[in-house]
């Protein structure tokens, strides 16, 4: 990756951090994509947003992820970009894409660690927005 990070813009911020928790397990699976997708297009956060900027935030995302410090810089981008009062619709989205597909693997439950970590989540905020994501994804 070059020396000059890019600069997120909010909404940038939000799918990157989709994008880290979907790609933490090495296999991004159509489900999590269709819900980066669905979610970009219809919540009203992303309403100004373009949605061609889906593939360039997760290239950026995918090269940090080869990085050593990688993470921490993508962390930095995201706290750097988006605006505290956020940092909780950000964590609410990471649980959403993580529970797509119907599973939590290990390394979607250690990203979301880390997401309710360099976040600085209430860690109840963080229990009753996990309980959300799992009751919407629940299927019979």
């Amino acid at each position: 990756m070059s020396d000059t990070l890019p600069s997120l813009s909010p909404q940038d911020a939000l799918v990157a951090v989709m994008v880290a928790v979907s790609a933490s397990d090495e296999t991004i699976r159509t489900s999590e994509l269709v819900a980066i997708e669905r979610m970009v297009n219809h919540m009203p956060i992303f309403a100004s947003y373009d949605i061609d900027r889906i593939a360039v935030v997760a290239q950026t995302v995918y090269a940090l992820f080869e990085e050593e410090e990688g993470l921490e810089a993508l962390f930095g981008l995201v706290r750097e970009a988006l605006p505290a009062k956020y940092f909780e619709t950000a964590y609410a989205l990471a649980c959403d894409v993580a529970a797509a597909d119907g599973i939590l693997h290990q390394p979607e439950l250690r990203m979301l660690e880390e997401v309710r970590s360099e976040l600085a989540i209430d860690r109840l905020h963080a229990v009753a927005i996990e309980w959300g994501a799992r009751v919407r994804h629940v299927t019979l």
